[in-house]
């Protein structure tokens, strides 16, 4: 027996002009698995322009995709209460501040303790929208903001502002090495063919767009922010260690860990205990989806950041003085 869940609808944009429909919607629609949206496109679940077409078919800019999510029961994500760190909710949406070590979506190996299981809990009423109303996603061990819609407008609304790149994602890092200057990176994205794991630069994979600036540099490492053009899978980890940068603590891109001359025991101690990406999702701005309200929140750095960041510094710092700092125009 199978649950479809509300309509959503896209229009292509000119960066899908010539794509395969499978494809462009897996770029777009990155809450659900490339075979599933495959499977929709076979069974009529998708349409292009009201027509079925098949996975392989070409698109081109103006077109109209309608997407008619379809699970079976036994996928059928559980409910699960959890203490949910929720910053901003109406009506609409609901932004929560996701803590490390949480799973946005259930998968393999991964079915039980996710955000969408909390989300469900939390509110039954999401059970109706793909991914409980999720419309993007942050690593399991990045930190920071996420954002859910609640009602099915809401939803579609927001997956189109994601769609033309209208929801402003900031970042904040600690990369390894001393960075001179700030940049932007502009490198295309596949996954890793040696490792299904990882993701790499590759010429023929997706655009993908990163601009990062340096707030605070520290003994042998840097606090930068980072702002996303694009929001491909791992893109900042895979951008930052692509110029040479990598993220601290980085498990799948960091490489080697560096112990920067006359570091104090403790402050070692620390970088060797540090086992999660130094990568937090900051702020997040957008426009109300119902209301046009444009909505700016922002997540303080996490506690472990913080004192890596104390750490590292030449100076004596404290939370106000990295907030300060955190903060720039």
């Amino acid at each position: 027996m199978e649950k479809q869940t509300k309509k959503i609808q896209l229009t292509v944009e000119d960066e899908g002009k010539d794509q395969r429909i499978d494809k462009y919607i897996s770029s777009i629609l990155t809450q659900f698995s490339r075979s599933s949206i495959k499977s929709w496109i076979e069974t009529g679940n998708i349409l292009l322009d009201n027509a079925r077409v098949k996975p392989k078919t070409l698109l081109y800019p103006g077109q109209a995709i309608v997407v008619l999510p379809q699970f079976e029961d036994r996928e059928e994500t559980k409910a699960e209460q959890m203490d949910l760190n929720i910053i901003y909710e109406d009506d609409d949406i609901i932004v929560i501040d996701k803590p490390s070590g949480m799973v946005v979506h259930p998968g393999h190996g991964n079915l039980s303790g996710t955000l969408q299981n909390g989300l469900l809990f939390y509110n039954e009423g999401l059970k109706i929208l793909p991914r409980a109303g999720l419309v993007h996603r942050l690593d399991k061990d990045t930190t920071g903001l996420i954002l859910a819609a609640k009602t099915t407008d809401a939803y579609n609304q927001l997956v189109k502002d994601m769609q033309l790149r209208l929801i402003q994602r900031e970042y904040r890092s600690i990369c390894k090495g001393e960075m001179v200057a700030g940049g932007m990176i502009e490198a295309n994205l596949a996954r890793d063919p040696h490792n299904r794991l990882k993701f790499k630069v590759s010429e023929i994979g997706r655009e993908s767009r990163t601009h990062y600036r340096v707030l605070r540099r520290l003994k042998g490492y840097t606090f930068i922010g980072i702002r996303l053009d694009t929001g491909r899978t791992h893109q900042i980890r895979v951008h930052m260690d692509h110029i040479d940068y990598p993220i601290l603590g980085d498990q799948l891109y960091g490489g080697r860990l560096a112990f920067p001359k006359n570091l104090k025991e403790e402050s070692r101690e620390m970088l060797m205990s540090f086992k999660r990406q130094a990568l937090h999702a900051f702020r997040l701005s957008f426009k109300h989806p119902i209301s046009e309200e444009t909505i700016s929140l922002t997540s303080p750095i996490p506690d472990d950041m913080e004192s890596m960041i104390i750490a590292l510094s030449d100076q004596d710092l404290d939370s106000q003085a990295i907030n300060e700092f955190s903060y720039p125009e």
